[in-house]
């Protein structure tokens, strides 16, 4: 049975949780509050490398949320014989605001359309420049590789032509041995 009282039990707990060891044996504590995003960002690694069998969900992109499209009705509209009140001040300053942020947004996605159709165009020469030095460089090697069939072909006929003259001249020397030999019994 323990000895140990269980609020001393508790203490040592947390008294270990606070603390941690490192290779050497020595231990650090280990701070909780406070903490920098580098910190932060090592603890949540180390929590998701303690459980490398457990899938980890990566969220996908959220796009800009988009602005809602103007209003067919417009409410408080002023009359021609109506003057501009202190009170319709702010109204018109927020359907203002929501006029130029549309219009903001209108620009920023025309921007980026023509950004990217810039980098698609500059990307697709870049592709055909790299096409064609790889055509370039293919057709290079085609030629070296014909070449070199050719020499090798050439120099087998060659090589059989040269094997032929020597057979003949084998034969024609074995022939004037043997005519000699003949002639001298």
């Amino acid at each position: 049975m323990s000895t140990e009282n269980p609020i001393q039990k508790i203490d040592n707990a947390s008294s270990d949780s606070e603390h941690s060891e490192n290779e050497e044996g020595s231990r650090k504590r280990i701070r909780k509050y406070n903490l920098t995003p580098a910190e932060i960002q090592r603890q949540q690694l180390e929590k998701l490398l303690k459980r490398v069998d457990k899938p980890v969900n990566i969220p996908e992109m959220v796009d800009k949320p988009k602005l809602k499209p103007p209003k067919d009705i417009v409410r408080n509209v002023q009359g021609s014989s109506a003057g501009a009140g202190s009170g319709e001040f702010h109204v018109y300053r927020a359907h203002r605001r929501r006029e130029y942020t549309r219009l903001k947004v209108m620009e920023e996605e025309t921007k980026k359309e023509e950004e990217k159709q810039d980098f698609e165009a500059k990307m697709a020469e870049i592709k055909a420049h790299e096409e064609e030095k790889t055509a370039k460089k293919r057709e290079k090697r085609q030629k070296k590789k014909q070449k070199r069939k050719q020499n090798t072909k050439k120099a087998k006929t060659e090589e059989m032509d040269k094997d032929k003259q020597n057979n003949n001249n084998k034969d024609k020397n074995i022939e004037s041995k043997n005519e000699s030999s003949d002639s001298d019994s």
